[in-house]
């Protein structure tokens, strides 16, 4: 009997169905399954958050790794073949929650352990949350010793690219760690199926600015219009004028005819430490505050049903 058959049968065995609307992919192949914890690198002082643990194919591996596994399931009809799978094991804790508004500290202090333990981050992550989660992980004050993740092969190498190919989503997970794409995962290693290939992402963490927020708001103008130079995305995109937006990049030593996808990260980390010199950053956030409290409708958190790209 084939792994995808195993699967298959347990999943109906409790009725369950896989989710397309969660982009449930379950790994199969238990060779995979153990060299991506290898490549985790998890020591056994260090904590293992997982997030979406789906019937447990990376857990019980964590756990014989790790000096405990975390794990957080969304769908609450999983629960109970992670519980019959992992009843043998007893250092892990398995919960059903959204990974995207768990309070991760409160979760180790709930344990009984200490918020200043060495974390590693695993998971397998759906499309339509993954930059959302990256930056989640990335941003938690947590000791956290590295994050790798299982995503599609075109998001994976979207995160590791380079100057002339950036995106909103590399230079958001490149201010906080470097992104390696340590291995490919065809198809055939998921039930259902997937119609692309995967890949495992190692991110290890190396903050690179201390006002992430200023930055991305540069960044995000930066790439409003991907076609147009940095000038006028800039202008338009943080409402300066543009001998302004020319001046702030002159400053930073940036031609103002390049264009967003072109930026080094510490070529948006010194843009946005003149940002903030100018001034144009406390003012930004100034009308954004005004705009806001005129405002009738809270903008809602990150979670799974409006997470997109950063």
């Amino acid at each position: 009997m084939s792994n995808s058959t195993s699967i298959r049968n347990r999943l109906r065995s409790f009725g369950i169905t896989p989710r397309k609307s969660l982009g449930q992919n379950f790994l199969t192949d238990d060779d995979s399954a153990r060299r991506i914890v290898r490549l985790a690198g998890i020591k056994p002082e260090e904590m293992a958050f997982e997030i979406g643990p789906g019937i447990g194919a990376l857990t019980r591996h964590l756990a014989q790794a790790a000096r405990h596994v975390i794990a957080i399931e969304l769908d609450r009809n999983l629960i109970p073949i992670l519980q019959q799978e992992l009843a043998s094991v007893s250092n892990m804790t398995i919960l059903q929650a959204d990974a995207l508004a768990v309070d991760f500290v409160k979760l180790l202090r709930d344990g009984g352990f200490d918020e200043r333990s060495p974390v590693r981050f695993v998971g397998n992550l759906p499309y339509y949350i993954t930059s959302a989660m990256i930056r989640r992980m990335l941003e938690a004050p947590l000791n956290t010793r590295g994050i790798v993740l299982t995503v599609q092969l075109e998001v994976a190498e979207r995160i590791v690219a380079q100057p002339g190919d950036m995106s909103m989503l590399s230079v958001s997970v490149q201010v906080y760690g470097k992104p390696e794409l340590l291995m490919r995962l065809s198809p055939s290693t998921f039930f259902p199926q997937p119609d692309v290939d995967s890949a495992v992402v190692r991110i290890t963490p190396r903050r690179q600015t201390d006002n992430p927020d200023a930055l991305f708001d540069l960044a995000r103008a930066g790439f409003s219009q991907r076609r147009k130079q940095l000038r006028n995305t800039l202008s338009a995109g943080l409402r300066l004028p543009k001998p302004a937006a020319d001046e702030m990049l002159a400053d930073a030593a940036i031609d103002a005819a390049r264009r967003a996808e072109t930026l080094s990260i510490p070529e948006w980390v010194r843009l946005t430490d003149v940002y903030i010199q100018r001034g144009y950053a406390a003012a930004k956030r100034s009308d954004s505050s005004a705009s806001d409290s005129a405002s009738n409708s809270d903008v809602p958190a990150p979670t799974t049903a409006n997470s997109t790209e950063l």
